[in-house]
């Protein structure tokens, strides 16, 4: 699944947690929003219900209190009874406000089909037995009759006559007293019932309402929250298993587990610390595959990925707990061995390691015999940090490689002094890339049957204002260890270019141009760029022009990238030449007419051609693929008339080398060139020293 699916999943399950969330939190919203509605619906209705209980009481009491006042008024002196009339009027005027407002609470009517229900307000009011509303009124009339009747017998009215009727019409007597206190008992009692029956459905929904948030409290944590926190968890494991990750990572090989160089540089110094601190030696042993190379060219990079993985593997169980394993780089390895005794004890020990790891290795049913060889630096010693330590391993490492390989070397004073000269070669080719004091000698290849130029070949030589004539085979390995090739090649084909642009303006017929580039220039983001603004600087058309490469180059590719930026120099009209042909481990997929132009003929098959039947078969192989191909051939390394004829006789018509001339500067060249193309000279072997 791509990391696009799993990304688009994953908003998926975030956005329906986040809707289920928020649908969850609206819906105990709702309910804890009803459940506060019907409380207070509850506690209203309650209030309500009360003040009715309140109210019926108080008209029992008020009742009572009417019918009291009468008879205390009948009984009590005259000038007592304005008293007692005005407590009755008081007394009467509450009870029938209050009854009109009972009625008004209770919405009570007398017309309602509920009087006929006993279980009703109403017929409590309006029905029997209680009819309370008639003895209610009743009660109230004849209180103000009686009222009435006393204020006119005592003068209280103002001198207005108001009743002219006898006491004892409007007399209140206890069967109405009575039969209103039954009333508003029962009245009383119904309301009481009402109301609990009202809060009694309440409590019963409340309760249900409530039960109901806590299920829904429950779903969402069970179908909710609990696969959130379930994600969250997840997660955050994930961000805890990639944080150990990208620790381990940066202090480990992402291939082979090993200790980085990043590991190794911040531990290193506490190391030697430590050795100091113990009195101990510490010895840093540098391993390096003999075949690594030729195993990732022969059999693909997976196979070098494996061999890699199990020499690591191998190094681990080779080594102690103390001591420290990392991969440099490549198939570059180091061991630190904490305490490591005396030189025959590291020796010993490095010996073992590499015995070890010279085990074939089987890999798809083929055996891989990889090869190590190890260089050994030792604190105090050889030096005494880390950088120079690193330094003198790699120098002794190189030294055991010299010697053929599959052993070990210790860094001795010798290799000190070449670590020297490499410094001061080193200085010396930046002060000499400063000054651009590289010079480029040309060398002629030519037709034999045509007896014509077909090319004229580039190659950089360094004379040094102490040394005198530095050899490319000295300053140009320093220069490809050291990172400097890059420089001094664009010094190269910025003269070379610039010298052949003078000879083409000049009618010189020099048929190509052939430029030795390195994997290194090539791998430059700029080198197409900065090569075809050379060539428009000065003048010289791309045809005129043959870049030389050797089998290394095409076989990097598969990380590099170099076959595309070569496939686009190529478009422009640049040749491409691939040179050392033979040596290298490229499969003939790459010699490719598509992709190259010329292949060049090693000179080791080249020597002595004419004596080694070996190398006869060979070049004769080599000139039938090409011509097969349609790609034309040359040989470099003709040095003698026997070699010039025998590689005619077996069809390779191009050559090149000291029989034909040496390396020449500029203007040496431009002479021999305007000569020949003149005088077409009878081909014949030069004599002298070469160069």
């Amino acid at each position: 699944m791509s990391q696009p699916q799993i990304n688009a999943g994953s908003d998926r399950l975030i956005l329906l947690i986040k809707g289920a969330y928020w649908v969850a939190l609206l819906i105990i919203a709702a309910m804890a929003t009803a459940s506060f509605i019907m409380l207070q619906q509850m506690m209203a209705s309650q209030q309500r219900d009360q003040s009715l209980l309140i109210l019926a009481n108080t008209q029992k009491a008020l009742s009572q209190r009417v019918v009291f006042l009468a008879s205390t008024v009948n009984s009590a002196a005259r000038d007592q009874q304005p008293a007692l009339v005005k407590a009755l009027r008081e007394a009467t005027t509450e009870f029938e406000q209050n009854y009109d407002l009972l009625l008004e609470r209770t919405g009570a009517s007398a017309t309602s089909e509920a009087r006929l229900d006993p279980n009703t307000i109403e017929s409590v009011l309006f029905a029997k037995p209680y009819h309370l509303d008639f003895f209610s009124t009743g009660l109230a009339a004849n209180g103000w009759r009686f009222i009435s009747a006393f204020e006119s017998q005592l003068g209280m009215g103002g001198g207005v006559v108001q009743y002219k009727l006898d006491t004892g019409r409007a007399s209140l007597d206890e069967t109405v007293a009575s039969a209103t206190l039954a009333g508003y008992s029962a009245l009383g009692d119904r309301i009481e019932a009402f109301a609990n029956q009202r809060l009694t459905s309440l409590l019963d929904l409340h309760r249900m309402l409530y039960y109901a948030i806590i299920g829904v409290i429950i779903m969402v944590a069970l179908f909710i929250f609990q696969p959130m926190s379930n994600m969250i968890r997840r997660r955050t494991l994930e961000l805890v298993d990639a944080r150990n990750s990208m620790a381990f990572i940066a202090v480990h090989d992402g291939l082979t587990g090993l200790h980085n160089r990043t590991f190794l540089t911040d531990h290193f110094d506490a190391l030697i610390k430590g050795a100091h601190r113990r009195s101990e030696r510490l010895a840093v042993v540098q391993l390096d595959l003999d075949r690594f190379k030729q195993i990732n060219d022969t059999l693909g990079h997976a196979a070098g990925d494996y061999v890699l993985v199990v020499t690591a593997q191998r190094m681990r169980d080779a080594c102690r707990a103390s001591d420290l394993c990392a991969r440099l780089g490549g198939d570059e390895f180091v061991m630190l061995l904490n305490g490591a005794g005396t030189t025959e004890d590291i020796n010993m020990v490095a010996r073992r390691i590499l015995d070890r790891i010279n085990d074939p290795i089987v890999y798809q049913g083929k055996l891989i015999n990889p090869g190590a060889s190890a260089g050994i630096a030792v604190y105090p010693v050889d030096a005494d940090n880390a950088e120079d330590l690193i330094v003198h391993a790699d120098l002794a490492l190189y030294s055991a490689k010299k010697l053929g390989g599959g052993g070990v070397s210790f860094f001795s004073e010798e290799l000190r002094r070449e670590l020297e000269h490499r410094r001061e070669l080193e200085s010396d080719l930046k002060q000499a890339i400063a000054d651009e004091s590289f010079n480029v000698f040309f060398q002629p290849q030519i037709s034999m049957s045509k007896n014509s130029i077909t090319g004229i070949e580039a190659l950089v030589r360094w004379k040094h204002p102490e040394r005198g004539m530095v050899s490319p085979g000295e300053f140009i390995p320093a220069a490809e260890k050291s990172g400097l090739m890059v420089a001094i090649g664009r010094i190269v084909i910025t003269k070379a270019i610039g010298a052949a642009a003078e000879w083409h303006r000049d009618g010189i017929d020099f048929g190509r141009l052939a430029v030795n580039v390195s994997g290194a220039e090539l791998r430059e983001i700029d080198f197409d760029a900065f090569l075809f603004e050379t060539l428009e600087k000065a003048g010289l058309p791309a045809d005129k022009l043959s870049l030389e490469i050797v089998e290394s180059v095409i076989l990097d590719d598969e990380q590099t990238g170099i076959a595309a930026k070569l496939r686009h120099i190529r478009s422009a009209g640049v040749h491409l030449e691939l040179d050392d042909f033979g040596t290298g481990y490229a499969s003939l997929s790459h010699v490719n007419p598509n992709e190259i132009d010329r292949l060049k003929i090693d000179r080791r098959f080249v020597q002595n051609i004419d004596a080694n039947g070996d190398n006869s078969k060979i070049v004769r192989a080599i000139t039938e693929l090409a011509r097969g191909l349609g790609i034309s051939i040359i040989a470099e390394g003709a040095e003698t008339d026997e070699e010039l004829k025998s590689l005619l006789s077996v069809g390779c018509d191009q050559v090149q080398g000291y029989s034909i001339a040496f390396p020449m500067p500029d203007e040496t060249a431009r002479e021999w060139m305007i000569a020949r193309g003149a005088k077409k000279p009878k081909l014949t072997v030069l004599q002298g020293n070469r160069a």
